[in-house]
């Protein structure tokens, strides 16, 4: 996509289906004249009397405690500089986004009109009341240093910069790590700074406190070497300034055992890199150009330790792995600051966890066996969900022993429980797909390409790597809808009926005919098949001119699902194809099946589909706990649809022990936790988190899939395809773009996991 393009999708997305990123949900029940006369007058005087007799209520009451503010005034936004408050409200509502989807923390994003410090910390002040903790982002040093200084020393709730503090945080946690694996002592270092504004000083305050000695470290700005006879330096950088004669970047390095660069791309040279100590220690941090590319690094040493701030190379310094665990674990002791003591509670806890076995999920996203602590493992992934369990309380506990917690937590196990629970706000799983995706791209066959929305759909996989689309369909419109979108990419486009493809028409047609001729097929029937597109595009696998394949767009779902049947063997050892579907709940990723194809299922089935979909979960890491639901619950009905899936259940249990599988149940009774140990404490699921359910017939899957999809406003993945022997999965009619390219995701992978066991 041209930069026009992508300004376009960019401004699109913010401001379609409504504007912005973030917007406020009531919490309570408002439905009926009570409701809201509890919600509002007359009930509301209530707790505002009892906040009125002790304001610590305020925590009872409202929302204070789970509240935060984003506050900039817009003086450093990204790399845009000065822009003003309001252009920085879009980068402070994305802020708001990521502390809710990582950590459940409720945002009001607050921007200032002023470059006053001390208008903009008296604004702070004034409005502190209505949250119970502050993230100062993207203000411009030095007036960012003050302006944090005095917010900290002056108000009784958690103050941070994340700007200056994250990547600190979070490059220390990485720096502890790569000292022990180059068998290197923090305070026997001679460090190197490329770079001198806040992120870069935070940094280097941080390393001090790891045990790195002020006057090994030599900082440079744009102009070079910081050094004391400079009168334009703020007092910070004074602190890192030399009493010495001016030296180049490259003179500096020599002998250098850690490089730190928070400043511009390809400033460091190979020839540079390879001056500095065995086992160099590089931090790359300049975005979205490393100082130096990783690529060109590692090939020039061996030894390096590197990290940059960049997704797509392994040790990425990502602020997302510390603020938001950061402000839960103060938010929820009632912290009156982050004091040094909780963000090397925070530096520790990162630095230990990527030293710990990674979670399947986390190996599945990086499309390893498994990652393991070591040169390219230095710090967790962003994917990696054990991270509010490990930083929040690290965080949480840092303040109940320096001091200032108001509500030091007493049970740790529940607090853990209460954590897990945030997750399933989360839509960590799509991230996972698409990372996962991209790691080892496929051949993709789009069979409606001369959609709009389908190409759309195909443009994105292509953009962002997760896979290489062949366009079939009518290629003079496909060709069109190309130059509308601002499509340019050189792309394999397949019409199915010119001439052209006369040759490859009548060698498919072969391949089929040769299996199907003893099946009422003629080889005439095969060849006028060959015509229509989901045919060719199912032969296309077939004979291994494609990876996998995506269609059902602009089709009802048994007329593309035939061909699919008819041309593609089951996977060996399968009897049955069926379909799930993965529903983003607020309780996490949940597996629903059949929801397509098999319209009422024996036990024998219903068995099989459980199994096929218990391997699909644990495709992406998670260990499956199935329900399979009915109207009764465990033989409190004698009806046949009953009696089925107790069947299928008494199956499971005798053949496949280690399953966590239990019904006929109710599906009320299988998502209530309470409810089922209170009424059924004999089932296998429970005290377990039910992530699985596995419907009697069609119908019940198919509707609750799509009222879960259309109510509730849950991103539904599927039908996933079950039992095939290719990756070939079909969309639901008039699938949405968003939803297309999850699935060619999710045929990607698939295609990864059949070539991976072939």
């Amino acid at each position: 996509m041209d930069k026009n393009n992508k300004k376009s999708e960019a401004l699109l997305y913010h401001s379609k289906p409504q504007p912005g990123k973030i917007q406020v949900l009531p919490t309570k029940k408002y439905a009926t004249q009570r409701d809201l006369s509890l919600a509002y007058s007359p009930g509301v005087a209530e707790p505002c009397l009892e906040i009125a007799k002790d304001v610590n209520d305020v925590y009872k009451y409202t929302t204070k405690g789970n509240l935060v503010a984003v506050i900039s005034n817009g003086t450093a936004v990204l790399g845009l500089g000065d822009i003003g408050p309001e252009a920085s409200k879009p980068v402070m509502e994305g802020k708001g986004l990521l502390f809710k989807i990582f950590a459940g923390i409720d945002v009001f994003d607050i921007e200032v009109d002023t470059k006053n410090v001390e208008e903009f910390i008296q604004t702070v002040k004034n409005i502190a009341p209505t949250f119970g903790g502050i993230n100062l982002e993207d203000i411009k040093a030095p007036e960012s240093f003050e302006i944090e200084r005095r917010l900290v020393d002056e108000l009784n709730i958690p103050v941070m910069h994340d700007d200056q503090h994250g990547t600190a945080i979070i490059s220390s946690a990485a720096l502890l790590n790569a000292l022990e694996l180059a068998g290197k002592k923090a305070e026997d270092m001679k460090m190197v700074v490329s770079g001198a504004g806040s992120a870069a000083l935070a940094c280097a305050d941080l390393y001090i406190l790891l045990g790195v000695k002020l006057e090994n470290i030599l900082m440079f700005n744009s102009k070079g070497l910081l050094t004391k006879d400079n009168p334009s330096l703020s007092p910070l950088q004074q602190k890192y300034a030399k009493d010495s004669a001016q030296m180049t970047l490259a003179e500096a390095l020599v002998g250098a055992d850690i490089f730190l660069g928070l400043s511009s791309g390809d400033i460091m040279s190979p020839e540079m890199l390879l001056t500095m100590a065995n086992n160099p220690i590089v931090f790359a941090m300049a975005n979205p150009t490393p100082e130096i590319d990783y690529n060109l690094a590692v090939a020039t040493r061996k030894d390096v330790i590197m990290a940059t701030g960049r997704s797509d190379f392994p040790n990425q310094v990502n602020n997302v792995l510390g603020f938001p665990y950061i402000f839960r674990g103060a938010l929820d002791v009632r912290a009156t600051k982050i004091n040094e003591a909780m963000k090397m509670a925070a530096v520790r806890a990162l630095a230990a966890l990527a030293k710990e076995n990674v979670p399947e999920q986390v190996n599945i996203a990086y499309g390893v066996t498994k990652l393991t602590f070591g040169r390219e493992y230095i710090i967790p992934s962003p994917f990696d969900p054990r991270l509010i369990t490990v930083v929040a309380p690290a965080v949480a506990k840092a303040a109940m022993d320096s001091g200032v917690a108001l509500n030091p937590i007493t049970d740790w196990n529940e607090y853990e429980e209460s954590l897990l629970e945030r997750l399933g706000n989360d839509n960590k799983m799509v991230r996972l797909i698409t990372n996962r995706a991209k790691r080892d791209p496929k051949r993709i066959v789009f069979a409606e390409a001369d959609h709009l929305d389908v190409l759309k759909a195909a443009q994105i996989v292509y953009e962002e790597g997760i896979g290489f689309p062949i366009l079939l369909g009518d290629k003079e419109v496909i060709q069109e809808l190309k130059e509308e979108i601002g499509f340019v990419a050189d792309v394999a486009i397949i019409d199915t009926k010119i001439a052209e493809e006369e040759d490859r028409r009548n060698r498919f047609a072969n391949s089929y005919w040769k299996t199907r001729q003893r099946r009422g097929i003629s080889l005439l029937d095969a060849q006028k098949l060959m015509r229509e597109r989901n045919y060719f595009a199912a032969m296309m696998v077939n004979e291994g001119e494609a990876d996998a394949l995506v269609s059902g767009h602009s089709r009802s779902y048994p007329s593309v699902v035939k061909p699919m049947l008819q041309l593609i063997d089951k996977a060996p050892g399968v009897s049955i194809v069926a379909t799930t579907n993965m529903m983003m709940t607020a309780r996490g990723p949940m597996f629903l099946s059949d929801t397509a194809i098999n319209i009422n299922p024996s036990a024998d089935d219903l068995a099989k589909i459980a199994i096929m979909t218990a391997n699909t979960a644990r495709m992406f890491g998670i260990e499956p706990v199935i329900a399979m639901v009915s109207f009764s619950n465990f033989g409190s009905s004698t009806n046949e649809g009953a009696a089925k899936v107790r069947e299928a259940v008494a199956y499971l249990h005798k053949n496949h022990p280690d399953l966590i599988v239990d019904g006929e149940i109710q599906a009320d009774f299988a998502l209530n936790q309470e409810m089922l140990e209170k009424k059924f404490p004999f089932s296998k699921l429970a005290g377990k988190k039910v992530n699985t359910l596995i419907f009697p017939n069609l119908e019940s899957a198919n509707i609750t899939y799509k009222l879960l999809k259309e109510l509730n406003n849950v991103e539904s993945i599927g039908p996933i395809m079950l039992g095939m022997g290719k990756p070939v999965h079909i969309f639901q009619l008039g699938a949405s773009v968003e939803e297309m390219v999850n699935m060619a995701a999710i045929a990607v992978i698939d295609a990864q996991e059949k070539e991976k066991n072939n």
